[in-house]
């Protein structure tokens, strides 16, 4: 990426590199603005919480992240300290001595960046003149009961106000670049251009607010893109002032960017603007790396996610745990955004296809979905009780039982193992065998559903009959909170959990970016996704075969909602046909993706958009040469050669297959050879100033 004159792309310290003398390096400040900002709201704080470190590494001590201040967030998140720079602190002082509440520390998250967080509560009163002043600029007029966008509008005028204070400083140089996320920031964004502060303004859309609220209505979206009459969709969902802050900030900003190609599709014809530059979620990879060991991960977290089941089917274990595949779903509950109703109905499918062929594979589902209830199941929480009731009898028995072997080998003689076991022990065992005796079928959920008999899961599960009889293969369970280690149930963190699993299943509609495949994949967990997920795109794009490498990509953009149901269905069954050795080597190949999602590499598109808006902005001190966005040359993970030429890794025609193809295939398969042909396809087409060059240490492959 060529820049001109004013700023060439060597780096010092990560920051431009000035060929002006009268504008000091140091003095250009980072402000990345977003309510998201120590404040988990969704996946806009995994972005910054991950994107961080790199951004500190480039920006150093001229980095800021300008958020709300909500006090349970900061006392556990947030180091107070003083402002480094002294025009920072003069602009704060200033709004302090005018009765605003500012904080500001350091935000204890890897890279440790400076936050600047606004207390939205004590600048309320000067609502009703800020929403004036809103609408004076922009004739948008914001209704009282909104309390989220009204909270906007406060946290817009405060950004606003720090940005001109802080600008007040620096003699009209150019100092200042400042980055919005999503709507709740864009007032902030509309403020700034109107009054004219001298900041270059970008603002990055995650997920158009018309899209997600229409794709949940279960409107044929992508292919009515150019049909919609937005102001009157926008109207009728009661949103229209949100939809015209959100469209305001986007043609507001010198630079206009989203998460993925599918959502610049979208943008385009919701918000009427053409992105300027994809920007991809990415990943601390760091955080994920299990060196050397994600595959014994994997087995240990599976052994946790066995020992739940044993409990949750007591009575109906009648089938083997060794041969039992784990697949889950999870994030928000959005019945069919997320795609739960297509899952659903695959399950049905492969529930069928299963029983039909007689196999002896059983996949147990998991849904990772929060929502309303009011305690747990008693019958689940029961489950766990025999468990460890019969896993307590077991021990007891076992140690009577040693103790008589011991000594009857200390005398030299072979035990009567007619004798070694008494009356009492054998009334024991009969004991816990008759409370493992059930009357009922399994629990489908873990909780009690606040209205289930409204809950679009339970309903459709009721349609289909995945009520986890003894004949079903495909069993349901339905885990609608978040998972924590301190849970009675399940005693695992997400993280440990999506390790434990088989397969990861996210057949979303409306995905913008999609974090949860993208977890899976740094843990070595193969994942579905689709090609309407920015996800889905980005891994169709990078890889030649994306099955092969445990990446399925549902087609849900050109083909029927049937037809995308059939291609999921086959895809579960073609992974349920895997033998565990083709598992292994698939999970090997998936985690040597991680480097693809790294913000290493990814962060080159957030450089390429701060280096637009500074040329845009102030186009006497910057240019830059006319080129597209950043591309990823070498960002191209070939088919394995070991894979046999079929439409997809590891799937037969009929369920049964020889071992000779087994042999064949793992004759052909190496893995080091395979491992250093893709680290060799992870390339930097230009430097990234002082971050780390070429691609990190290989993690260790295991062949079990």
């Amino acid at each position: 990426m060529p820049l001109a004159r004013s700023l060439s792309m060597t780096s010092l310290n990560g920051l431009p590199q000035w060929e002006d003398e009268d504008l000091p390096v140091q003095d250009l400040l980072l402000f990345e603005v977003s309510w998201e900002v120590t404040n988990k709201v969704g996946g806009i704080y995994t972005v910054i919480q991950t994107k961080a470190k790199i951004t500190a590494d480039e920006w150093g001590e001229n980095y800021f992240l300008v958020g709300p201040y909500f006090e349970h967030n900061v006392k556990t998140q947030v180091e107070a300290c003083e402002p480094p720079n002294p025009a920072v602190k003069k602009a704060m002082d200033t709004m302090k001595s005018q009765g605003c509440q500012i904080f500001f520390g350091r935000w204890l998250i890897e890279g440790s960046p400076y936050v600047l967080l606004f207390d939205i509560g004590s600048a309320a009163w000067n609502l009703d003149k800020w929403k004036g002043e809103f609408w004076d600029v922009s004739n948008i007029g914001i209704p009282f009961h909104d309390r989220e966008a009204n909270d906007a509008v406060i946290f817009g005028s405060l950004t606003a106000w720090f940005l001109k204070e802080l600008s007040c400083q620096f003699d009209d140089k150019p100092n200042i670049i400042a980055h919005f996320h999503e709507w709740q920031a864009g007032v902030g964004l509309i403020l700034s251009r109107s009054q004219k502060i001298p900041v270059a303004t970008i603002f990055t859309t995650h997920a158009t607010l018309l899209g997600r609220y229409l794709c949940a209505a279960s409107i044929d979206f992508y292919n009515n893109l150019d049909q919609f009459d937005i102001d009157k969709e926008a109207g009728e969902r009661q949103i229209y002032h949100r939809y015209c802050m959100e469209r305001a900030a986007v043609h507001c900003a010198h630079v206009f960017t989203t998460v993925s190609q599918i959502t610049a599709i979208e943008a385009e014809h919701m918000l009427k603007r053409n992105p300027d530059v994809v920007t991809p979620n990415g990943l601390n990879i760091k955080k994920f790396s299990a060196m050397h060991e994600f595959q014994n991960l994997h087995s240990m977290y599976k052994a946790r996610i066995q020992e739940f089941i044993r409990g949750h089917f007591y009575g109906h274990l009648d089938f083997s745990l060794e041969k039992t595949l784990f697949f889950f779903i999870a994030g928000r509950y959005e019945f069919s955004n997320k795609g739960a109703d297509m899952f659903l109905e695959a399950l049905s499918r492969l529930n069928f296809l299963l029983r039909v062929h007689k196999t002896d594979i059983t996949v147990v589902v998991f849904f990772i979905m929060p929502a309303k209830t009011n305690n747990f199941n008693v019958e689940t929480l029961k489950g766990q009780a025999v468990r460890k009731q019969l896993w307590d009898t077991a021990q007891s028995v076992k140690e009577k039982f040693g103790k008589k072997l011991y000594n009857a080998l200390l005398k030299g003689e072979i035990p009567d193992l007619n004798k070694i076991l008494d009356r009492d022990d054998i009334t024991i065992m009969k004991r816990a065998i008759f409370s493992t005796q059930r009357h009922c079928l399994p629990p489908v959920t873990t909780h009690n559903m606040i209205d289930d008999g409204n809950d679009p899961i339970l309903n459709t599960i009721r349609r289909i009959g995945l009520f986890n009889n003894r004949t079903d293969r495909v069993k349901v369970i339905v885990h609608p909170e978040f998972l924590s280690s301190t849970s009675p149930l399940l005693p695992l963190d997400y993280e440990e959990f999506v390790r434990g699993c088989h397969l990861g299943v996210f057949p979303s509609y409306y995905e913008p970016w999609g974090y949860t495949p993208a977890e899976c994949t740094v843990m070595g967990i193969p994942s579905v996704t689709t090609n309407l997920s920015g996800f889905g795109c980005f891994m169709q794009e990078h890889v030649a075969d994306p099955a092969a490498y445990g990446i399925y990509i549902v087609d849900r953009r050109f083909r029927s909602p049937d037809e995308s149901c059939n291609q999921l269905t086959q895809f579960l069954y073609g992974f349920c046909q895997q033998s565990r050795r083709q598992r292994i080597i698939q999970r090997n190949r998936t985690e040597r993706l991680s480097d693809l999602l790294d913000w290493r590499y990814l962060g080159r598109y957030y450089m390429h958009a701060r280096h637009l808006a500074l040329s845009r902005t102030f186009p006497d001190k910057f240019e830059m040469e006319p080129s597209a966005p950043p591309k990823t040359e070498g960002f191209r993970y070939p088919r394995p050669p070991s894979v046999p030429p079929s439409p997809s890794v590891s799937q037969h025609s009929s369920p049964h297959h020889s071992e000779g193809e087994d042999e064949d295939e793992d004759e052909r398969y190496d893995e080091d050879e395979e491992a250093e042909r893709d680290r060799q396809n992870i390339k930097s087409p230009f430097s990234l100033g002082v971050l780390p060059q070429g691609k990190k240490k290989q993690h260790g492959e295991y062949r079990n």
